[in-house]
């Protein structure tokens, strides 16, 4: 996919929290040693980064790469790989 010229300075912001936190706190997650609130809320970015293969320097390619093996996003992929296409429920008028 290409990367819209719109895209670029969110994917740098994205990248630059991530070097930052990672020099700051030593990895493997954004804060350290343990998964916190923060990582969870870029699981979703690492999936999209991956999805559409944007370029990403070796240090955030690495942890794009360390949560989409993090089990809590594995479980998530997994479970979304067998939900229906469509929901009934969605379906219905009001």
């Amino acid at each position: 996919f290409r990367v819209w010229t719109g895209a670029k300075p969110d994917i740098e912001r994205v990248c630059a929290i991530w070097r930052d936190c990672l020099s700051q706190y030593g990895g493997p997650f954004l804060f350290g040693a343990k998964p916190t609130l923060a990582d969870a809320m870029f699981a979703p970015v690492a999936s999209r980064f991956a999805t559409y293969n944007v370029p990403l320097d070796s240090e955030c390619a690495g942890f794009r790469d360390h949560i989409l093996n993090w089990a809590p996003m594995v479980e998530w992929s997994e479970a979304a790989k067998i939900e229906p296409d469509e929901m009934e429920e969605l379906d219905v008028e009001f």
